[in-house]
């Protein structure tokens, strides 16, 4: 695969509709992908799994249980309350649904632990260090990129299992096109970017965070083909609805087909 190569997930056959990073499962060993709309029928009925929802808690819980579910080889769940930031979670052996606050990203080397971040426009970041099995997980909107939550991810993840970021696997998700995403000066200033003639302007934020991993040293870097906007049919958007769209889940981890487990959770 080229260098910054743009790939389109692939569905992924069962009943929680989701769809995989093309590749990372063989050639990496890890289980990477993004949860999609599905086919309920509007919006009482897709498979939203926003923590903050007007549906019934039910149905809400039914669904995180289908997804806990859908994919074998995982003894614990990790996510948190999103704070647009730049805040990261490092996770040893832990096990159940964990949900934390005020974090953006998570980190991890150890199997069966299934990184979470919630999106609807904003970028999931994928990061793995193939030959070591270690993984982070991040959620980067404009704020987030503007606060370095990649530049702190992809740190965190090399100084973690002692390689140097050259030697990282970096996809850029799903998430709002640059065509789809018009944002004001403000936006381009905090993100680096030129704001060039009159605006508004269109920040392509997966571009801009793919020029960002190579600029620290990442070569192998893809960019997810989908637009959350455009793919509404698809896909959640929280910016093409309105505000009044629902939340898929990026995630992100390496099985476990061992037994056991020891609870507990590194310090931040």
């Amino acid at each position: 695969m080229t260098d910054d190569a743009t790939v389109r997930e692939a569905p992924v056959a069962g009943p929680v509709p989701r769809f995989e990073i093309p590749g990372w499962r063989k050639r990496y060993g890890v289980v990477a992908g993004i949860t999609g709309r599905g086919t309920g029928g509007g919006e009482e009925g897709d498979f939203d799994l926003g923590l903050w929802t007007r549906a019934p808690v039910a149905d809400v819980m039914t669904r995180w249980r289908e997804f806990r579910q859908a994919e074998p080889g995982f003894h614990a769940h990790v996510m948190a309350h999103q704070a647009h930031g730049a805040r990261l979670a490092r996770h040893g052996e832990t096990a159940g649904w964990v949900v934390l606050d005020g974090v953006d990203g998570h980190v991890t080397s150890r199997p069966g632990v299934l990184l979470l971040v919630t999106a609807a426009d904003c970028i999931p970041i994928y990061l793995t260090a193939p030959r070591e099995g270690a993984v982070a997980l991040l959620h980067a909107g404009w704020r987030g990129t503007a606060a370095g939550i990649l530049e702190r991810g992809i740190r965190a993840l090399a100084r973690k299992v002692g390689v140097p970021p050259a030697e990282l696997a970096m996809h850029c998700g799903v998430g709002i096109c640059g065509d789809c995403y018009e944002v004001g000066a403000e936006v381009m200033a905090a993100c680096g970017v030129p704001a060039e003639g009159r605006g508004p302007w269109h920040l392509d934020l997966r571009s801009h965070l793919a020029a960002r991993g190579r600029a620290l040293g990442l070569v192998n870097i893809t960019r997810s083909a989908w637009c959350s906007a455009h793919d509404r049919p698809t896909f959640f958007s929280h910016r093409a609805s309105g505000g009044t769209d629902g939340r898929m889940v990026a995630y992100l981890g390496r099985p476990d087909w061992g037994t056991g487990t020891s609870p507990g959770r590194e310090a931040h």
